[in-house]
């Protein structure tokens, strides 16, 4: 049994974020947005029935609740969810399958259902947090909302925050959440923690990203800690972590009028995606 322990854990334990440099302006190619999988999404906070086999599946598999499995729309499988890193295990926990999930149509294609879910999972965790408890730039009804994980001290996370009047400009909206890539107990993450303490939060911030933050003094109660662990559960593997209001994670900076570019072509491939799955 032990045995068995280990190998869920490790074929089920997230990803851990990545403290590392972006070395490139433009990151990894994002991934092509795709359709929504066929299987419906379960409730996280809706009751489970005793009846219900997710009972008995996460029974067998430590640390997972009913509400963390459902069913996909391959017979006998299960998805699990931790943030927005998905496994699946068959109906009798006897296999675990990491990798996406992919659907073949009848047109040729092949939509990430994994992908898909993995977009509405941000947005699930996202939406859960008020605006109140982040630092946004841009009118409220802007075209396009962007959400940015970022760190103080990152250099393209400083050269966003520069051409924050062009994002703007070009309709999109910047909302940030901290992500200090040096973790607990470092000076980037004292920079964020002070930076929520300021009076003025914005200036304070637009300040430390200038690399003034001598006179910033950080206080109890912060949601540094809070925002670093959503990251993680996101999947933010550097900085800045952008999420578009799509659910995408794109993984470095994009200059203002790359970011509109690829903000467009996203939604245009969502809604093509959306189309064929119909």
């Amino acid at each position: 049994m032990k045995v068995r322990h280990l190998l869920f854990i490790a074929a089920l334990a997230p990803l851990a974020a990545c403290a590392r440099e972006n070395t490139a302006a433009a990151a990894a190619a994002p991934a092509t947005p795709q359709a929504s999988t066929a299987a419906p999404a379960a409730a996280k906070n809706a009751p489970v029935d005793k009846n219900d086999p997710r009972v008995a599946l996460a029974a067998k598999i430590p640390g997972t609740k009913p509400e963390d499995l459902r069913a996909t729309p391959v017979p006998g499988i299960y998805e699990l969810t931790h943030g927005a890193e998905i496994s699946y295990i068959s109906a009798d926990a006897g296999y675990v399958f990491a990798g996406d999930m992919y659907r073949v149509t009848d047109k040729g294609d092949f939509p990430n259902l994994s992908e898909q879910r993995r977009r509405d999972l941000r947005l699930q965790m996202l939406g859960a947090i008020p605006e109140s408890q982040m630092l946004v730039y841009g009118p409220a009804k802007a075209a396009h909302t962007i959400t940015v994980f970022t760190d103080i001290d990152c250099p393209w996370c400083q050269r966003l925050h520069s051409q924050m009047a062009d994002y703007n400009k070009l309709g999109i909206r910047v909302r940030y959440m901290f992500y200090p890539r040096t973790g607990p107990d470092t000076e980037s993450w004292e920079k964020a923690e002070a930076v929520w303490c300021a009076k003025d939060r914005k200036d304070a911030f637009t300040r430390a990203k200038a690399g003034d933050a001598k006179r910033l003094k950080s206080c109890a109660g912060s949601p540094v800690a809070r925002e670093y662990k959503m990251g993680q559960d996101i999947g933010v593997t550097g900085t800045p972590g952008v999420v578009l209001d799509s659910g995408e994670l794109v993984p470095g900076y994009l200059a203002p009028a790359q970011m509109l570019a690829h903000i467009r072509k996203s939604a245009a491939e969502d809604a093509a995606a959306s189309a064929t799955s119909n």
